[in-house]
């Protein structure tokens, strides 16, 4: 029977005092699930302890520990890998990167690895212990380069694919921060002329004694509604806000429509449909370069393509392929992948390339997306000016109407 899987939430942190074999008194902290285990651990490094005791957990969850990004995850992946291309020992590279970073919870992390490895575990056994911060794609590949003798070279490639996500994923956040930039200075802007500037104009408005234009008691009513139920609109947006976040995450039909709709939206759409592409095709390159089969690399790229539509594709070339079918012709079937992908994949299969194949691929659809966002950057510019000046301009419009219009009566 397989063991289960250790996961970070049953290991607990221990704090311990001991001996080590030249007779030196040492202390500090390790993980563990109990305190035999602890003290077994600790026996193997050559340390008697004395005492092993749980590290009592920050009143009410709080903890002032820096935050452990998936940034710093690539940054560390890749020194692990230059120090293991140098020659440098597991051990000894994780213990120099643990001292050397600022961050202290990055550095605790890499500690207590370091102190699995040397009391005999598999690194990737080790990393499993921490699923917050090494999913299963990242433990699978670096297992596979511990059967295979070749954790040099697995690291060098898991690292340019960490490095190769975050730089999609930075792309892609940039993409949107726009668009949601300007709906957010928007309604800022028109909600403070609506309740601070437009009730100075009612009050002139009042000593004309004149009928006033339809467009200027239209915005007149939405500022007398902002001005008492601002709270209201403010619970409104939450709640819908809050739905919708929900929803997402309760119902597969609101995800299948969210992503739907967002690989339809002009100029973001295309850039979210490239970006799935470079991942599958970053992804399914990394895990079958790695000795990972295909049908178990497809897995990894389903889970990594980032758009329900996509996911369920690639699990559907993934039966395909389990089937006895060609890849090519898989993703062929599924008609979202575009032929130049298809055709690339197809003779990286003829080839025995594939790997390569579809790191060429996962490198023209990145350079794709990059130039997709720097083209919304320099369209959005202007578009945020336009915006602005429409709702502000048609509520300056709205207010000098009146004004206008006695002029003319005079």
């Amino acid at each position: 029977m397989n063991k289960p899987k250790p996961t970070e939430n049953n290991l607990d942190t221990f704090i311990w005092v001991g001996v080590s074999s030249r007779g030196k008194r040492l202390d500090g902290e390790i993980t563990g699930s109990s305190v035999a285990l602890v003290k077994a651990q600790l026996r193997k490094q050559g340390i008697t302890p004395s005492k092993v005791k749980r590290k009592p957990k920050p009143l009410f969850g709080l903890n002032n520990t820096q935050k452990i990004t998936a940034k710093d995850i690539s940054i560390v992946t890749r020194q692990i890998a230059t120090m293991l291309l140098a020659g440098v020992p597991l051990i000894q590279a994780l213990e120099m990167i643990a001292n050397g970073v600022k961050n202290k919870a990055l550095s605790k992390l890499i500690k207590n690895i370091a102190d699995e490895v040397k009391a005999g575990h598999p690194l990737s056994r080790s990393l499993r212990a921490h699923p917050r911060y090494f999913d299963d794609l990242y433990c699978d590949l670096i297992q596979s380069g511990e059967q295979s003798g070749a954790l040099d070279r697995i690291f060098d490639r898991v690292a340019l694919y960490k490095e190769k996500a975050e730089a999609l994923k930075s792309k892609i956040k940039k993409a949107l921060f726009y668009p949601i930039a300007v709906v957010i200075v928007a309604m800022i802007v028109t909600s403070i002329l609506l309740i601070f500037v437009v009730p100075q104009f009612q009050d002139i408005f009042n000593g004309f004694g004149a009928e006033l234009p339809a467009f200027t008691l239209m915005v007149i009513a939405i500022s007398e509604f902002m001005q008492k139920y601002w709270w209201v609109a403010l619970i409104i947006i939450g709640i819908c806000g809050y739905s919708y976040k929900e929803a997402k995450v309760r119902s597969k039909a609101v995800r299948n429509f969210n992503d739907r709709l967002l690989l339809k939206l002009p100029v973001v759409g295309a850039i979210l449909d490239k970006a799935a592409v470079a991942r599958y095709a970053r992804t399914l390159s990394t895990t079958f370069a790695a000795g990972v089969p295909l049908v178990d690399a497809l897995d990894s790229a389903a889970g990594a393509s980032g758009n329900v539509i996509y996911r369920d594709a690639i699990l559907e070339i993934k039966h395909e392929v389990s089937s006895g079918n060609q890849m090519n012709w898989a993703m062929r079937n599924s008609k979202i992948f575009p032929d130049m992908v298809i055709q690339m994949v197809a003779i990286g299969e003829e080839s025995g390339a594939l790997d390569s194949m579809l790191a060429k691929v996962a490198n023209i659809y990145e350079q794709e997306v990059d130039d997709l966002v720097d083209g919304l950057s320099s369209l959005l510019e202007p578009l945020i000016m336009a915006v602005l000046g429409v709702l502000v301009g048609g509520l300056i419009i709205a207010m000098y109407l009146p004004i206008f219009q006695l002029g003319s009566v005079i």
